[in-house]
């Protein structure tokens, strides 16, 4: 008996407690309606702020959308361009933050929020960059976005964060270069010589993109379009062909000793020979 009226005790606490929830989100909506119809803009203005701080950011960026005109040409302005980026932010909402942090940058290119707007325009652009088998204009627009910020503000403690995702975003790059390359590669010499453009693509591609992780990829691209391109030629061109490989081999086992490829290296390097007659 004892025990059944615990556990109504229980649930009756239960219920007790839920009514109290809800009471209270009632009473927090029913303040911020109150807050959307109130012609008193400093009320407003606080309020925003402390729903930011709250992490209730869409009721914090309407508040301050409503208050915006209101502020226009005052001290507070520079404030609420900033706090709406932040709240854009906080919703994920990434391009219409960047559209906001670009917005203070143009406004306020020395203002107290510079630095953070500098380094969030290419952030946002980095959080926003698709992936790399689409179009990279984001990409590019938030690498320029951090090189004008590590510029700027060289000692900032974002930079470190910068020059991070920045290569994040170059190797996305490199990446869409490196699967660009392996069509061709894979294309043969379907309607033309595809090795030669093969070994194209990855040579741009390590020249724009020098610090880029899939180096030992593009570099065996090459050694493998340049081997292709021998074993599928004319004789009289075979012989020239065969040194470039060679060449092009020695270039590949000094940079990448170590490289999983190695084996299937030598075995190219052994049917070179056969043609050098080394």
């Amino acid at each position: 008996m004892q025990a059944v009226l615990a556990s109504m005790r229980k649930k009756e606490l239960f219920i007790l407690l839920f009514m109290v929830a809800l009471m209270g989100a009632f009473t927090g909506c029913g303040e911020y309606q109150r807050l959307l119809k109130s012609r008193d803009p400093e009320e407003k203005y606080q309020a925003a702020l402390q729903y930011f701080n709250q992490k209730q950011y869409v009721k914090s960026q309407t508040l301050l959308d409503d208050v915006t005109a209101y502020y226009k040409g005052t001290e507070r302005s520079e404030d609420i361009l900033a706090y709406l980026a932040r709240s854009y932010m906080g919703q994920k909402a990434y391009e219409s933050a960047t559209d906001y942090y670009q917005a203070y940058v143009r406004n306020y290119p020395k203002g107290k929020y510079a630095a953070e707007a500098y380094f969030q325009i290419g952030h946002c652009q980095y959080l926003d960059s698709p992936d790399a088998r689409l179009d990279q204009e984001i990409t590019r627009k938030a690498i320029e976005a951090f090189t004008q910020f590590v510029e700027l503000y060289p000692e900032s403690p974002y930079a470190e964060q910068a020059y991070t995702e920045m290569g994040e975003l170059y190797d996305k790059l490199a990446f869409k270069e490196l699967k660009s390359a392996q069509l061709y590669y894979n294309l043969g010499t379907y309607l033309g010589n595809n090795y030669e453009s093969c070994e194209i693509v990855c040579k741009n591609a390590l020249k724009n993109y020098p610090s880029n992780k899939y180096q030992e990829d593009f570099n065996w691209l090459i050694l493998q379009s340049k081997y292709q391109q021998m074993i599928n030629s004319f004789e009289d061109k075979k012989a020239e062909r065969a040194r470039d490989t060679q060449d092009e081999y020695y270039n590949f086992v000094t940079e990448f000793p170590n490289s999983k490829h190695r084996k299937e290296a030598d075995k190219m390097l052994a049917q070179v020979k056969k043609i050098t007659k080394e």
